[in-house]
């Protein structure tokens, strides 16, 4: 499902940010201390910010710091202190950079929120923060506010119909008629409601939230709230999917963003769903665990290897999807001339080279890991600052002395080629059409095509190897003339025909790292 989100758009906002044009946004902060964190900072380089991480791993802790520093917030709505149970708090410490217009002078100030003396200490900064906690989801009949709504002769003391632009979000992220959504209150204050629908018709069933999903009740909910916050609010959402269909759940991410463009509000969310980080640019994305936290996309299922709920004997870390099948593809050709075990191998795609490469040495560097990673980055970072291989050693031995660095461990290991994978093995193949016997039969092949449609494929690879000028979509445009063929099904065909072809060149890639391999039992 392809986001409805244009580039344009995320690349204004990202602009906006680096621009600091905001009367009031959270540009970043520094953990100096707060439960599992020590020194860790998290910038905030796009309106819209999904932290992601395991159970435990101190999602909400990052979240709750982030509204910690502003007046609407109540320390104890996220940091609350139970006596000597919590003694452990003394020392915590936030530091914060924000942009507030508003103010005299800069509008770019430092605060710090610090608990000393059994109590937390804040220059707090007027901002209206909303919160949307993951109570939202609990079902009407559980919830100890709609006690006065469990009778057979409820009658409310007022209907509240929601605005068109509550009702075009609701539609939009459910999928479904929304106009007739009330909120009905106990009381002529409003301090107790539930939502409930009117039938359009006579022969049309009304019914209330006690009768509601729970992921529609809480879209209206979030959706209410954010559209009757003032601009330039800070919106805070706890596990942004719960109750929700996955495409509800992207659909919700992309109505936050538009948000973030129509009434310059920042939102910060939790989630453990792939769903919610796909419209966002990868560096939106946080992730949180053991401690640490690090900016980049990272897939839930990579997240999973890493902090070891995955069963594997290796991980391989990419830079982005194309890169993520090259490793699939070459790796089982790979394994196969050389008898290695591939079935224990995760690949998986983190959205740029230096969070590849940063989880892969995170992740070998910590003492408790059941199995080593690797980093396969585009061949361009071989010659690029920062990003040289080293030798894998494994932990301390006996006498505390690590082991000597061993050819064939290296953990960054790079593609085909001087640039991207993409260029190399297009390259490769079309240069070889006239010299490797029968490669343009297998290509063809492998593209479920014919054999006489060989001719079309030749000619549909001379022609976009004059005309293409973005390399990444070379393949997409290769399907488009072979009476689209899926983008996919043309680069898998490419590799595996690459990987099958040249050998030599796949030994390359891989022979850095061969030790880490696994031989197959006899």
């Amino acid at each position: 499902m392809r986001s409805e989100i244009r580039d344009s758009t995320i690349h204004h906002l990202s602009e906006r940010v680096r621009r600091r044009n905001y009367t009031k946004y959270l540009t970043g902060m520094r953990v100096v201390k707060l439960r599992g964190f020590t020194d860790v900072e998290v910038r905030f380089d796009f309106p819209v910010t999904a932290l992601i991480g395991p159970n435990g791993a101190g999602k909400t802790t990052i979240l709750g710091a982030a509204g910690l520093i502003y007046d609407s917030v109540p320390p104890r709505r996220f940091f609350a202190k139970s006596g000597t149970y919590d003694g452990s708090m003394r020392g915590w410490k936030i530091e914060y950079e924000l942009i507030d217009k508003t103010r005299h002078g800069s509008p770019s100030i430092n605060r710090t929120a610090s608990y000393l003396q059994a109590k937390w200490n804040r220059d707090a900064v007027n901002r209206v923060v909303v919160i949307s906690g993951i109570g939202r989801t609990l079902p009407a009949s559980e919830r100890k506010d709609t006690y006065r709504f469990i009778k057979g002769d409820f009658e409310g003391a007022r209907e509240v119909t929601f605005s068109p632009e509550v009702v075009n979000a609701v539609e939009n992220i459910l999928g479904k008629a929304a106009a007739n959504y009330l909120q009905v209150d106990a009381d002529a204050e409003g301090k107790n409601s539930i939502y409930a629908v009117r039938g359009a018709t006579a022969d049309e069933d009304s019914y209330s939230e006690f009768h509601f999903g729970a992921g529609e009740a809480s879209i209206i909910r979030i959706v209410s709230r954010i559209e009757e916050a003032p601009d330039d609010s800070l919106l805070l959402i706890e596990e942004i999917e719960n109750g929700l269909h996955p495409v509800a759940t992207r659909r919700l991410v992309e109505y936050l963003i538009d948000v973030a463009r129509r009434k310059s509000c920042q939102v910060i969310f939790t989630t453990h769903s792939n769903d919610a980080l796909a419209p966002l640019p990868t560096e939106a994305v946080w992730s949180t665990y053991r401690g640490r936290v690090t900016q980049g996309k990272l897939d839930v299922a990579a997240l999973r290897t890493l902090t070891g709920q995955v069963e594997a004997q290796l991980a391989v870390f990419t830079e982005d999807a194309f890169a993520a099948m090259f490793a699939e593809v070459s790796l089982r050709a790979y394994c196969q001339a050389n008898s290695y075990e591939l079935a224990g191998i995760e690949i998986h795609s983190l959205g740029g080279a230096a969070p590849a490469r940063d989880h892969t040495r995170f992740h070998n560097e910590n003492p408790l890991r059941r199995f080593l990673a690797i980093a396969l980055l585009d061949g361009d970072k071989r010659a690029e600052g920062g990003f040289a291989d080293r030798q894998i050693t494994e932990s301390a031995d006996a006498d505390g002395v690590d082991d000597a660095p061993k050819a064939g461990r290296a953990d960054i290991v790079y593609g085909p080629g001087d640039g991207h994978p993409e260029a190399a093995v297009f390259e490769d193949i079309h240069d070889n059409f006239d010299v490797v016997g029968n490669l343009l039969g297998k290509l063809t092949i492998a593209l479920q095509l014919d054999t006489p449609m060989q001719s079309r494929v030749r000619g549909s690879v001379e022609e976009r190897r004059r005309t293409n000028r973005d390399i990444h979509i070379i393949f997409a445009q290769i399907g488009e003339d072979l009476d689209f063929l899926s983008e996919s099904l043309v680069q898998r065909a490419f590799l595996s025909t690459w990987a099958n072809t040249f050998p030599e060149k796949v030994a390359a890639v891989w022979d850095p790292c061969r030790e880490l391999f696994s031989r197959k039992a006899e």
